[in-house]
């Protein structure tokens, strides 16, 4: 098990292409970590906006009636992939990892494999 710190520099530095990254609480928009980023990605603010994405998404679904969970979103720019990882299992609800990639520089199938392994393997 890996605490919030040691996962988002796993996340920076194993996952080929990582901008940033950080764990995001859904229920109130506020980032518990962040790493990465810059002046052109603001990472605070991506989580909040990114909040919102979950919540409308979880919204749809239940007014669809469907009964399955979201395990990842991708919004695909035109020079970045931004994958969202809803956290899973022991007490998770509530949290996703948000990261974001250059897209000329990443694998988005190996992405998802490593930030799936890493939030399997955070403990909050």
């Amino acid at each position: 098990m890996a605490n919030v710190e040691v996962s988002l520099k796993e996340a920076m530095t194993s996952i080929e292409g990582a901008l940033g990254v950080a764990l995001v609480d859904y229920a109130s928009g506020m980032a518990l970590g962040t790493l990465g980023g810059g002046k052109d990605l603001d990472l605070m603010v991506a989580a909040a906006g990114n909040t919102d994405v979950i919540r409308a998404k979880l919204r749809t679904m239940e007014m669809l009636g469907i009964q399955d969970e979201i395990e990842d979103l991708l919004i695909t720019l035109g020079g970045q992939y931004h994958l969202i990882r809803i956290r899973r299992g022991r007490a998770g609800g509530g949290l996703f990892l948000y990261l974001v990639l250059d897209r000329n520089k990443s694998n988005l199938a190996m992405a998802r494999h490593q930030l799936s392994r890493i939030e399997s393997d955070l403990e909050v």
